[in-house]
């Protein structure tokens, strides 16, 4: 597998990102997927407010999440689905302006990869979109896939064996955030202007549908559901017990 961070100007608020993007990149080989910073998909369809005070911005976090709960660092909330710090509102590289998630990123990411199949002409792309996350008890951000489109993103590997022949009850490969790492860890977290990166000869099944739900868990059957109970975790619309 190969990754290329790709430097590029600055992107605008609303700008085509298609356009964009082959600007920056004029082609592509058959099987590359492509890793785009959540920060560009904000930019081009998310919302945008200018921040004020950290008091707006805890008030905003609170809004967006699913579920939010204080910590000495951040604000460890639940979101579409997805374990993220501060509902994904940023305000890194933001110009002074606070960025949201805008709604059905799996739609956008699936535009997004419909436009460049056209423009690049190329049949198996992917497209990842990605975005800082932090593991329990781990120092330091990795990152993970806020959405994606154009391959599996899961690998079931249940009922195949190991090497001594027993077979395999429970595991799932998580292609998709496996990727969103890889690239992450190229693309940067500060001033590295460079919010995409080739990934070519990815290990990626190539589909033209991708299901939205594939790679999420529900928090009943969760490795960390203890924690959840613990803290108060309850669906939006539910009351605690």
């Amino acid at each position: 597998m190969k990754i290329t961070p790709v430097r590029t100007g600055l992107f605008t608020a609303q700008a085509d990102l298609a356009s964009f993007i082959v600007r920056h990149i004029p082609s592509v080989a058959e099987g590359t997927v492509v890793a785009v910073a959540s920060k560009l998909i904000c930019l081009w369809k998310g919302k945008i407010e200018p921040y004020e005070s950290e008091e707006q911005k805890e008030k905003l976090i609170r809004q967006e999440s699913d579920f939010a709960l204080k910590t000495p660092l951040c604000w460890l909330t639940v979101k579409d689905g997805m374990v993220m710090t501060n509902a994904g509102i940023d305000e890194s590289n933001a110009d002074g302006k606070l960025l949201f998630f805008p709604p059905d990123m799996y739609a956008l990411a699936a535009d997004l990869r419909t436009q460049l199949i056209r423009q690049w002409h190329v049949k198996n792309l992917g497209i990842v979109i990605t975005d800082s996350m932090i593991l329990p008890l781990r120092a330091g951000v990795i990152a993970g896939a806020v959405a994606y489109a154009g391959f599996k993103g899961v690998k079931d590997m249940r009922g195949k064996k190991d090497l001594f022949g027993r077979k395999l009850k429970v595991t799932l490969i998580d292609v998709a955030d496996s990727l969103s790492t890889a690239a992450a860890l190229c693309m940067g977290e500060g001033n590295e202007q460079t919010p995409l990166a080739l990934i070519e000869q990815a290990p990626a099944e190539f589909v033209d549908e991708v299901p939205p739900n594939e790679i999420k868990y529900s928090v009943e059957n969760d490795l960390y559901t203890p924690l959840f109970k613990a803290v108060g975790y309850h669906k939006q619309g539910e009351k605690n017990d």
